[in-house]
């Protein structure tokens, strides 16, 4: 996969938008632990960045998936993990399987106000209980009159708090759990207020993503109409599946351009860094240790083009997306773990952008399948580890 112009141009157009109206935030946001979706998501839907690979009726641009990683790519430009997640979220999270497989009157309801940036969404898979293991999940949504009827809980849920509505996983009958459960828009609030039978818990504090609001979700007998059903009923896990493609690839993508900015600090650190008559830079090992890992970047890039252009060619790319997951995953540990010991005490200081990175990519292992779902589907697409039979 090669950027053309227009990809790059799409790159710039971001860029300046995060120098002007991101960048200049962050401290304060991630001080706050929260920053203002609604505002930022705005701006963004104004300049048609939250749409790009959506179809034209819905006010997207009708773009193939790299011009989406293309602005994966360059959200790492932000100086925080944070927000970039939770664009992400609103891009290639919770309106996938929306776009793909929801009716016209959900798209028209939903879709549209998403890709506008009017709304704020969120997708509702992981629970206190089920979180790598999605066919484990509890929350049940029982059929009365038109209506779906649910209750259940949601814990790690990015833009949460803010969120007006949420593709939420449920369970929607009683056979296996690959073929029982149903994805389902959830309007979370009327005219600003949480509605009935919904409770957002205390903001979930966590050790790095500051900025962005994670919440656990109660919902009790929470009454939505039938015809927010995404698709066919029963099919939610798999259109999931599918939805994660997209939101593995992007988890790679998007830390391409974090990862190499944390390398190239740490470069123009240690060229200025005295140490025993020399700089740091100057020592053989830090050479190349730096080398080894902008080495290893370019190989997840390489990966990460791939398994794009065999996405937009058509193609599934169920086995190079997790291992593309995979490898941003362990980069985002290592990179920043290993750029931080040459920060020595500097490292150690909690505004240093190197330090905020080791903290906030540390989820990348967690977040979207942990490290071990990914090499259990590795596995299994190597025909190493049997099926599970469903």
């Amino acid at each position: 996969m090669q950027f053309t112009h227009e990809h790059h141009e799409i790159q710039k157009t971001l860029k300046r938008f995060i120098d002007a109206e991101i960048n200049p935030h962050v401290d304060e946001w991630e001080e706050a632990e929260m920053f203002p979706a609604h505002e930022v998501f705005k701006k963004l839907g104004n300049l048609g960045l939250l749409g790009l690979t959506k179809a034209e009726a819905y006010g997207g641009a009708g773009l193939d998936y790299s011009y989406g990683m293309a602005m994966a790519e360059a959200l790492g430009h932000i100086d925080c993990g944070g927000i970039p997640m939770a664009i992400g979220v609103q891009t290639d999270m919770c309106t996938p399987a929306l776009a793909r497989f929801g009716s016209e009157e959900l798209k028209k309801e939903f879709l549209v106000a998403a890709i506008a940036g009017d709304t704020v969404g969120c997708i509702g898979v992981s629970e206190p209980g089920a979180g790598s293991d999605v066919s484990a999940i509890q929350s049940k949504a029982r059929k009365d009159g038109g209506d779906y009827v649910i209750t259940g809980q949601k814990m790690w849920i990015t833009n949460s708090l803010q969120a007006d509505w949420m593709c939420m996983l449920v369970n929607t009958g009683e056979g296996p759990a690959h073929k029982n459960k149903s994805l389902v828009m959830v309007p979370l609030r009327e005219n600003g207020k949480l509605r009935a039978g919904i409770e957002v818990a205390s903001k979930i504090r966590k050790i790095g993503m500051h900025s962005s609001d994670t919440g656990l979700i109660y919902f009790d007998e929470v009454r939505v109409p039938q015809r927010n059903l995404i698709g066919q009923e029963g099919h939610g896990f798999i259109y999931q599946m599918q939805q994660f493609q997209e939101e593995r690839l992007w988890c790679a993508a998007s830390c391409l351009q974090s990862l190499g900015n944390c390398i190239q600090w740490t470069v123009e650190w240690a060229q200025e860094r005295k140490m025993f008559g020399a700089t740091l830079a100057d020592q053989q090992w830090v050479q190349f240790k730096l080398a080894e890992m902008k080495t290893e970047l370019e190989s997840l890039r390489a990966l990460t083009y791939r398994a794009c252009e065999l996405y937009v060619g058509g193609q599934d790319v169920l086995e190079l997306a997790s291992m593309a997951k995979l490898k941003a995953g362990r980069l985002s540990r290592l990179i920043p773990d290993g750029c931080m010991q040459f920060w020595g005490g500097m490292g150690f200081t909690w505004e240093n952008k190197v330090s905020r990175m080791y903290r906030d990519a540390r989820l990348g292992s967690i977040g979207g399948g942990a490290d071990e779902v990914m090499m259990g589907i590795i596995a299994k697409t190597m025909g190493v580890a049997k099926r599970r039979a469903s």
